[in-house]
């Protein structure tokens, strides 16, 4: 074996990468000197992408599957170390592997409560937290942006900023939608896709991607929530009375559940508040409800309905005027424009009729005055 064959088989002739780890996003190809022999084989694994930094300045980038680093598949590497054809020698690059795959199951959520303008509560605070997915997906991008010079770039480097940009475009998100709060359980999917979408144009500057992104649970302060709880049980009482004896017997259970400690003091007051209630309900009448006589004196029957004014329409030689008022009728009756034998119609009647067989017109040809006698 020549002096040759011995140096080139010092050099790295087989380059490749696997995790266990799963938290590893970037890891670097280590050797002395970083020399690669010549026509080496390079193995890269799915979900796995090998990028080549040759003097500080960043090559080629390799995806997955099997190459012989040689000139004919390095092209900008050549380019960089203007390789004569059939020039066989090492080279020193730096290889950094890649991780592609997707890294799910990463937490977000809300450090302080958000401040929001609710259309039915005014201004409230929120909190939210969930789960979401990040991917590599600009290799080259991703290395010179964020990873640098670092060996061995894990997760839980970058999930800090990222959590940070997540919560940023949501609290924007949230307080822009004009969504109720009590409306946004049913539209966190909705919710969801508009804040992935935000932070995906922010992390696509660092060669990442969000594919999936959750909201598992938007809630309110303790103290809102308690209101809230309150409001809900004063509507399934009916009324602010209904709403006092549930407070009550809520307070008479509770006491009854405590018979150490003032129990003695906490019976009382239940069987106080009891007594209450039985002569409230007592004065109300069965159910809860008023007397008959005290419902009629609080409250006066209403007045009668105004009585209906008709329209009426006047048919002569085969043609309907109208409509008229019976005011426009008594005129034209004094006028002797309408007589007893005119065909009127309203709505309501059944056809047509002479003047004098309508009741409410009847009436206006019996108060006109007799002919005036003869001079």
């Amino acid at each position: 074996m020549g002096i040759l064959d011995f140096l080139s088989g010092q050099f790295i002739d087989v380059i490749h990468w696997t995790d266990n780890t799963r938290d590893t996003m970037v890891w670097r190809f280590e050797r002395e000197g970083h020399e690669i022999k010549y026509g080496a084989k390079l193995t890269v694994r799915e979900g796995q992408a090998a990028v080549f930094v040759h003097e500080g300045q960043l090559a080629d980038v390799f995806t997955p599957g099997l190459y012989m680093l040689e000139t004919n598949n390095m092209p900008i590497l050549t380019s960089l170390n203007h390789w004569d054809h059939g020039f066989r020698s090492p080279f020193k690059s730096e290889i950094y592997f890649v991780n592609t795959t997707r890294f799910g199951d990463l937490k977000w959520g809300t450090k302080n409560p958000i401040m929001m303008r609710d259309p039915e509560f005014g201004p409230t605070r929120l909190r939210a937290f969930g789960t979401y997915a990040v991917k590599v997906s600009d290799p080259a991008r991703f290395l010179s942006e964020i990873v640098g010079t670092d060996g061995e770039f894990t997760m839980d480097e970058i999930s800090f900023q990222i959590r940070n940009i997540i919560v940023q475009s949501f609290s924007r998100i949230i307080a822009g939608s004009g969504i109720p709060v009590l409306d946004m359980a049913a539209n966190t999917r909705d919710l969801g896709k508009l804040v992935a979408t935000e932070i995906s144009k922010i992390v696509a500057e660092y060669g990442l991607s969000i594919p999936e992104f959750y909201i598992e649970n938007i809630s309110l302060p303790p103290a809102v929530e308690e209101a809230l709880d309150k409001r809900t049980s004063a509507g399934l009482a009916g009324d602010l009375g209904r709403f006092t004896q549930y407070s009550a017997a809520e307070a008479m259970t509770a006491a009854a559940k405590n018979p150490s400690g003032g129990g003695g003091i906490g019976a009382g007051l239940g069987m106080g508040m009891g007594m209450a209630m039985a002569q409230n309900l007592a004065s109300q009448g069965p159910w809860g409800a008023a007397p008959a006589s005290a419902q009629h004196a609080a409250a006066p029957p209403p007045p009668p309905p105004p009585p209906v004014e008709h329209i009426w329409h006047i048919a002569e030689q085969g043609q309907t005027h109208g409509p008229y008022s019976k005011a426009d009728m008594g005129r034209m009756a004094g006028e002797q424009k309408l007589t007893r034998e005119t065909h009127v119609w309203t709505a309501g009647q059944d056809g047509w009729k002479r003047a004098e067989d309508v009741p409410e017109l009847a009436q206006l040809f019996t108060i006109l005055p007799p002919p005036p006698p003869e001079a």
